[in-house]
């Protein structure tokens, strides 16, 4: 009379065999792999160190003396750590004002942008009408365009409509871009379609299934395109440079570089503390939306 094998004991059989079969080839991949590693942290490490060692400096010098920072010692930690630098860049530059115009010019565009490429992408990705194709590849086509190109005729139309030395100078151009619109609607396309039927059955309509449904799946996307802006909008120089006249309307890229026309004792101790306080939003705004971009980045680029 034969006995019954356990069941657990059957179970466990091919998982043992298959991990036997497949663990030579498995073990040889990690083995390939590890001496990699050696070579890849090293490097990585190499590159953040000189991605941060600017930044670190900037940020030391902005509490040195002039003294210290022409001493021509490559100094990383300041000797006695100074204020006297942020109070200058105060006073020499309504460095304030600098900054809130920045921040409102840099959040405006980013609002706008967002809002436009949203409905452009969606539109793209999940409507249909008649040329849709040829005008997405018009849109593709103006990212081959230089901004630079746009320059004069931008100027124009901005005093045409006697907008120069205003915000909206700087928020309106550009709150379209196609590289938005582009990356919102590759983002797009991969939400399934399945859904939006749903909403549309249930008689939501065409706005709501945006606002309510797109929107809320597209958050990703939506943080990675509001960071690339912001930061691109805030490092902006030459727009701000044709546009804005008076020093109270000037953003702070313009602000801070001003301070070397101050004559011939430059203050580069106050310019680095108005360099220090110029990279602080933008850094927040990143780290504030980090998880966020990296998954709107990354879409796609795993196959399920």
């Amino acid at each position: 009379m034969s006995r019954a094998v356990p069941t657990s004991a059957t179970a466990e059989l091919p998982a043992t065999a298959e991990t036997g079969a497949g663990a030579p080839a498995r073990l040889a991949r990690r083995s390939l792999r590890r001496p990699w590693r050696w070579v890849t942290y090293p490097l990585l490490l190499a590159g953040l160190l000189l991605i941060l060692a600017p930044l670190w400096w900037m940020f030391a010098a902005s509490f040195m003396d002039q003294g210290e920072i022409f001493s021509g010692k490559l100094a990383l930690w300041p000797s006695h750590w100074i204020a006297a630098n942020y109070v200058a860049a105060s006073q020499l530059l309504p460095l304030y004002r600098n900054l809130l115009n920045s921040i409102v010019i840099a959040g405006g565009h980013t609002l706008l942008a967002v809002f436009f490429a949203s409905l452009a992408g969606y539109a793209f990705a999940k409507l249909s009408f008649p040329g849709r194709g040829a005008l997405f590849l018009l849109i593709l086509l103006t990212m081959m365009v230089p901004s630079e190109v746009g320059l004069i005729p931008s100027f124009i139309i901005v005093s045409k409509l006697r907008l120069v030395n205003t915000y909206w100078a700087l928020i309106l151009p550009g709150a379209a871009s196609g590289l938005g619109i582009f990356f919102l609607r590759q983002y797009m396309s991969t939400l399934s379609n399945a859904v939006l039927e749903a909403a549309r059955i249930d008689g939501c309509p065409e706005f709501g299934i945006f606002y309510r449904v797109v929107v809320p799946m597209s958050v990703p996307a939506l943080a990675a395109l509001a960071i690339l802006d912001f930061v691109g909008s805030w490092n902006d120089y030459l727009w701000p440079l044709v546009m804005l006249r008076t020093r109270d309307m000037q953003t702070i890229t313009l602000a801070v570089p001003a301070l070397e026309a101050t004559g011939f004792n430059i203050p580069w101790g106050a310019i680095m503390a108005g360099s220090v306080i110029a990279v602080v939003p933008p850094i927040v705004v990143f780290l504030l939306f980090q998880r966020y971009f990296v998954a709107g980045i990354t879409v796609g680029s795993v196959k399920e």
